[in-house]
Order: C-alpha cells, then structure tokens, then sequence
C-alpha cells in the first residue's frame, strides 16, 4: 500500500488546522459525518466515470469518508493538513483494497505538486473550512491538466434571501466550531480558468451543492 504521511522539509513548522473539526474534535467526525456526508461523496465520485490510469487529487481527505468511492484502476492522492485526521484515514485503508490510494500531509493553500499534475482534483466539505477559500481553489486549478475535472462539495450560501438569512444566523457558531456559513459560490469561481459544466444538489432540501467543472484548455 502507498502511503506517505511525513509532512515535507519546507512546513514543518506549520500550524495545526484552525477548525476544531478537524482537530479538537477529529475523535468524533466519523460518528458525525460518516452518516450524512459518505453516501452522497460515493454517489457523486462514481458518477465521473474516471478512467483507467487517471490521477487523482483529494485536498482535504480527512478520515476517509471517500476512500471506497475511487476506482482501483485510478491512482489517488490524499491531503490533509490535519495528523489526525491523516492517522484515523491510514488505520481505515486495507492493503487489498486501498492500494491505489496515497496519504500526504499537506496544507490546501500551498499544494506541493507541479502545475497540471492531475486529471481529477476534489474536495469535500472543506472549502468553507480553509481560512482562504479563493486561493484553495487557485490551487486547486493549478494543479489540474487543462480539461481536466474540478469537484466540489459542499455547504455554500444560498442565492434565496430568506434560506440565506436562517443560515447565516447559525454562522457564529459554525465559526466556533471552524467553518463558515457565508461563502457564495460566484464569489470564488472564476469563469476565465473554470467552465461549469454542473452544479445541483442530490435532494431538493439539500444544504450542499455539487459543483463540477473543468480547467479551461489553453488557448492558441
């Protein structure tokens, strides 16, 4: 099984994540989180049909609610910032069934990989979490082969002026808690790199939408 989580020379001295989820409380993200988020993560990832021998980045992977929902005919990568998170991942992964999966500990807004070094790059439920989410996603997109698929999901401000108010009035506390209820989509999407080519949600009364898109291809 590969698997790497020795965090690189250049941030070591980083800090733990900001969010308590993602540290405080990584104990009780599985009892939490497995339940509402992994069906619909397993859903939406075998839905892009990704092919034989594509690579594939996750930025944010926490405890693995994905890890059964990737293709072993792809190779995977893995990120988080978080130690624990990344430990709780590692003791979930089978060496039958996980070999094409690889763990790294990282941070989302400085991703140490080379520009178009993947054909997939995911996020689930962190882009809220991140103190900058524009340039998670820049990151993001750098990282990404032109044409390649960009995936998200996640919680974002509704475009409804009376969902948006109910919402938002919880923010204090999520902000505790370490993500935010505040971000709109438009606001971090730009049309100039990244075509939409999907964004729904798996039920009507859904809080999270599914964003897909593409890195636009370079023009002659």
């Amino acid at each position: 099984m590969k698997q790497s989580t020795t965090l690189s020379q250049g941030r070591r001295k980083e800090l733990p994540h900001r969010s308590r989820i993602y540290s405080d409380l990584a104990g009780l993200y599985d009892h939490v989180f497995t339940r509402v988020f992994a069906e619909r993560i397993d859903r939406v990832v075998k839905g892009l049909s990704i092919p034989p021998g594509a690579r594939v980045l996750e930025v944010g992977i926490g405890t693995g609610l994905s890890l059964d929902a990737y293709p072993r005919h792809c190779s995977v990568i893995g990120i988080d910032l978080s130690r624990d998170m990344l430990d709780r991942c590692e003791d979930k992964m089978d060496p039958a069934r996980h070999e094409h999966i690889e763990l790294r500990q990282m941070d989302a807004l400085h991703l140490e990989f080379a520009d178009e070094s993947f054909d997939y790059v995911t996020a689930f439920h962190v882009i809220t979490v991140v103190p900058e989410p524009r340039k998670m996603l820049s990151e993001m997109v750098r990282v990404c082969k032109p044409g390649g698929k960009i995936l998200i999901i996640n919680h974002f401000s509704s475009e409804r002026a009376l969902i948006r108010f109910v919402v938002d009035g919880v923010d204090p506390i999520t902000r505790y808690l370490g993500w935010s209820t505040r971000l709109r989509l438009n606001d971090i999407l730009d049309s100039e790199v990244l075509v939409l080519e999907k964004r729904y949600k798996t039920s009507r009364w859904s809080l999270f939408t599914i964003v897909e898109a593409s890195k636009a291809k370079e023009r002659n």
